[in-house]
Order: C-alpha cells, then sequence, then structure tokens
C-alpha cells in the first residue's frame, strides 16, 4: 500500500460514524465473570437508543411473551448477557452504515450476508473446543465492513471491483488488490481498530483469506461461516466466489465445505440472532 493511499484510508475511515461508547462498556461488562444484571442495566440506561432497541426486540412477536416487558432489568435477566452483547453490537453496527453509498452497493443484501455469516460463525463455535461463539458471532458481524468504507469513499473504483470481480470469477478481496491498492479485510481491520475491538477480533477481519488466515479457531469459524453464506446465498457480499477450506479449516470443523452442509441440518434455531437483529 503506497503512503498516500495509506493516508486517504485513515481519513476515510475516521469519516466513518464512532462505534457507542455505551456499547463499548457492554463488551468489556460482559467479558467480567463478577457483572450483574444491575450494572449492565446501569450502563445500558445512559443510551436511549440501545435501551428503546433491546425493549422493542424483548417484546416483539419473536418471543410471544404473555406479558410486556417495560422494565430494561427484566429484559436484561430474560435475554441473558450473550444476546445482550450481540444485540448491542448489532445496534452499533447497524446504526453505523450509511443507508445509501456513492458506488450504489446495495446495503439491505450486504447486511443479511453478514448477519447470516455471523449467526452461521456462532453455530460452527459450538463444535469446536476452544472457539468463543460471542467472538465467533461479532467477527462474522463485522467481518465485510470495509466494504462499505470503501463502497462510501471509492465508489468509482469499487463498482469496477465489483464488475470485474464477477465476470472474471476471482474473489472480491484480490481483485480490490489490483484496482485499489488494498481489500476490504485491511481497511474493515482499520474500522474496528478504530472502534477499539479486541486484537483477537482485529486480526480474525484482518487476516480472513487465502494463506493469510491464521491458523485459530475464531478465523476458522469465521472463514468457513462466510463460505458458507455465500455458497447458500444468504444475501449478497459483492461476489459469489466460493473459496475451498485450507487444510487447519477442515481439521478444526471436521470436514470440507460440502462436509459442512450435509451437517447443518435444521438451520432455523442457527438464525435466532439474526431474526433478532432484524426486529432492530
Amino acid at each position: 500500500m503506497s503512503t498516500i493511499l495509506a493516508q486517504k484510508l485513515v481519513l476515510a475511515v475516521e469519516g466513518m460514524p464512532a462505534f457507542p461508547e455505551s456499547v463499548r462498556k457492554i463488551l468489556v461488562l460482559t467479558q467480567d465473570i463478577n457483572c450483574t444484571p444491575k450494572d449492565l442495566v446501569q450502563v445500558i440506561g445512559k443510551d436511549p437508543v440501545v435501551t428503546v432497541r433491546i425493549l422493542r426486540v424483548v417484546n416483539s412477536s419473536y418471543y410471544s411473551l404473555p406479558k410486556k416487558i417495560s422494565s430494561l432489568d427484566h429484559a436484561v435477566v430474560y435475554l441473558g448477557f450473550n444476546t445482550i452483547k450481540n444485540l448491542a453490537v448489532a445496534i452499533a453496527a447497524i446504526g453505523a452504515l450509511p443507508q445509501k453509498n456513492p458506488a450504489g452497493f446495495e446495503v439491505q443484501p450486504y447486511l443479511q450476508h453478514c448477519l447470516s455469516t455471523a449467526a452461521i460463525a456462532k453455530y460452527l463455535a459450538s463444535r469446536v473446543p476452544d472457539a468463543d461463539p460471542v467472538d465467533c458471532f461479532i467477527a462474522g458481524l463485522l467481518h465485510d465492513f470495509g466494504k462499505i468504507v470503501l463502497a462510501q469513499f471509492k465508489p468509482v473504483e469499487f463498482r469496477l471491483a465489483l464488475r470485474n470481480s464477477q465476470e472474471e470469477g476471482e474473489s472480491l478481496h484480490l481483485t480490490l488488490r489490483k484496482i485499489i491498492g488494498v481489500d476490504h479485510a485491511t481497511v474493515g481491520a482499520m474500522l474496528v481498530e478504530k472502534w477499539q475491538f479486541p486484537s483477537q477480533l482485529i486480526e480474525a477481519i484482518r487476516y480472513q483469506y487465502g494463506p493469510e488466515l491464521p491458523d485459530t479457531s475464531l478465523s476458522a469459524c469465521v472463514f468457513a461461516a462466510n463460505q458458507i453464506s455465500k455458497k447458500l446465498e444468504l444475501g449478497f457480499a459483492g461476489n459469489t466466489h466460493v473459496e475451498e477450506f485450507p487444510v487447519f479449516v477442515r481439521q478444526r470443523l471436521g470436514g470440507t465445505l460440502e462436509d459442512l452442509l450435509l451437517t447443518l441440518g435444521d438451520m432455523k434455531s442457527m438464525f435466532e440472532d439474526v431474526h433478532i437483529a432484524s426486529l432492530l
């Protein structure tokens, strides 16, 4: 990456909305084994947007509760820490997405792909002993956010990369490297670094392709989930190129992409977080 391009990307990332401080505090709190529902309520209660949306979710037809919950305390206890964490990140992430961009990149199909990848990554984490399902959900949700930055600030080049990757059947990240000089994974890592996410999530987003993919359970789950989401056409991430699983991904997850597809079974419960996020 040239110095000039690097400087422009820094400005582009800085131009994206900040991640809410309340959500960062929620992420920190829910990692503390001594955190209580009361601690969480105190943080959430200071953010009216997060409060309203959490109450909207818990009172939605998805849960079909016999009595409406109007107390944030009750909502936190009912939903649980992990669901609250996933909801908070989804609320903040969706809020950070501009509804339109100069490249004409469609946000809703893209968001569906991100949410589907997150849900599948969380499910796959349950099959890998040392994988954290919540980290896998968050990394899956945010793995493609660099595309939005590039669509916003390099629209002509991004449009060209989309077209070329589809016409040539090449992975979008390789086409972006050729045309812009950087891929969305690098830009996405810069964005989540700005948002002060933990280093393992930043690295999982930065190195999510090919020989650079680190041999970790987090990366294996997110990589596999991304390919499954594209294979099943769950949303649209910019192109439909599906990559083969590297050896370590097959070893950690117990098979190839085709093997995993055969074992997924009923995916309805897998997409609980996607259903919930659609209510936001």
